[in-house]
């Protein structure tokens, strides 16, 4: 019999740390080769870590709703043979030591957890996360003098407050002994009021969060906060697009094995666009501005339990149609079925959303941070419009949409944020219905 740590194993480029939601197997359990242990999530997505060995799990170093660092190992499972990590007989002892300081650790850790959600007051994920990492407690937190609105701390306060948290040695000394019985007085005295809520006339059902509309909507409240938002609409005629999607669609699907939808169409122009208007490509960090080298297209999906994702179309202006339309049905596809990996949700710089799927006719979306506009897409709809000819105007009826764009106006002023969501309808109304895929 030999051990083998199981760690957390790396996610994607971009993802460091994920949480630990549901353990699938207990201490004593059996476990095949590629069978899940346990559920994690990343700041974006929901996923599994399955074992890479058959075994039995003896030990579980953290518990749920734990925050685990990538190559941290999480679970020790016992092994016959080959699986082991090392079956030296000298070596095991000092293996066994080292996970005895694991352990130790994680426990030091656990027991030093602070939630953040005993709190009355609103703190952003980021505020929460920076407390996490320099070890701030709930007390402390609560104690920083916020310079947002209604007095709610920003990233520039937690950090200006842990650059002077050496000065004062003493009050940082004195507040884990309260925090750690802050929380089990308040545990005596709430369940009574937020396990049998009060209802006025009987029939209203008080329902929490689940962990992702928690998230959602400290991100959506944290991004108003942090930019200021703006809009510009314009109108498009994109009857074109219409009739030339209608005639090719079928062959398409035979040709490609993929169905055609009009986001890709969309996508591509919106990448162009991009293109000839860079500083739309941007995020802002602070008083900097980091200009982003890859046009990678943020596609919000909803899922079936009502909640957003935004997977990430890579290096979008360097695919044609066909790529695009491949690259957009695998995402959404993998969206709805839960099947999408940390990294496909990381490293977005612009964010494309069709409110058009549930018939809006326009909307004013929020941005996502840290970029710096999203466009919204509207249904489309057969309207009475203009039509300018030699001969005369008439009216006659067209295949017309809004596209309302969202844009940081700290960074990002009128004449920037209107040229590109004009250009945008310049590329979609001169769609040329003579090409191939």
């Amino acid at each position: 019999m030999a051990r083998f740590e199981l760690k957390l194993p790396k996610m994607g480029e971009s993802v460091a740390e994920a949480t630990i939601t549901n353990w699938l197997k207990e201490v004593g359990d059996k476990i095949e080769a590629d069978e899940a242990v346990l559920e994690i999530a990343t700041d974006k997505v929901d996923s599994e870590v399955p074992s890479e060995v058959s075994g039995v799990l003896v030990e579980k170093l953290f518990g749920k709703d734990d925050l685990v660092q990538v190559g941290q190992t999480i679970a020790i499972i016992e092994t016959e043979g080959g699986d082991a990590v090392s079956t030296s007989s000298e070596v095991a002892p000092a293996i066994i030591e080292e996970i005895q300081k694991s352990v130790e650790v994680a426990k030091e850790s656990v027991a030093a957890l602070v939630s953040f959600s005993e709190s009355d007051k609103f703190f952003s994920p980021l505020v929460k996360n920076i407390a996490k990492e320099e070890g701030i407690s709930l007390a402390e937190l609560e104690s920083i003098v916020g310079s947002g609105k209604e007095g709610r701390v920003t990233k520039d306060d937690i950090l200006g407050y842990i650059k002077n948290r050496g000065s004062q040695p003493a009050a940082v000394m004195a507040t884990p002994a309260k925090v750690v019985e802050a929380p089990k007085a308040a545990s005596v005295a709430t369940p009574s009021q937020t396990v049998s809520p009060v209802s006025v006339n009987g029939g209203d059902e008080i329902v929490e969060m689940d962990r992702m509309r928690k998230l959602i909507s400290g991100y959506m409240v944290a991004s108003v906060q942090t930019s200021a938002h703006v809009q510009s609409f314009i109108e498009v005629d994109v009857t074109n697009i219409v009739k030339w999607r209608d005639k090719v669609k079928n062959a398409f699907e035979k040709r490609e094995g993929e169905k055609l939808t009009f986001t890709p169409i969309f996508m591509e122009a919106v990448a162009k666009a991009l293109k000839d208007f860079p500083g739309m490509n941007i995020s802002v960090d602070g008083d900097f501005i980091i200009k982003k080298k890859n046009i990678n297209l943020g596609m919000a999906a909803a899922l079936p339990n009502g909640n957003l994702i935004v997977p990430v179309i890579k290096n979008a202006d360097q695919l044609n149609l066909v790529g695009m339309a491949k690259a957009v049905n695998d995402l959404g596809n993998r969206a709805k079925m839960g099947k999408l990996k940390p990294d496909d949700t990381q490293g977005g710089t612009y964010t494309v959303t069709n409110v058009g799927t549930f018939g809006s006719v326009f909307g004013t979306p929020i941005i996502n941070q840290p970029q710096v506009g999203i466009l919204a897409l509207g249904a489309i709809r057969k309207v009475p419009a203009v039509i300018e000819t030699p001969e005369g105007d008439f009216i006659g009826i067209r295949q017309k949409m809004f596209l309302s764009h969202s844009y940081d106006h700290r960074v990002v002023d009128g004449a920037l944020g209107g040229s590109f969501v004009k250009r945008v309808a310049e590329y979609l109304e001169a769609f040329d219905v003579n090409r191939d895929y």
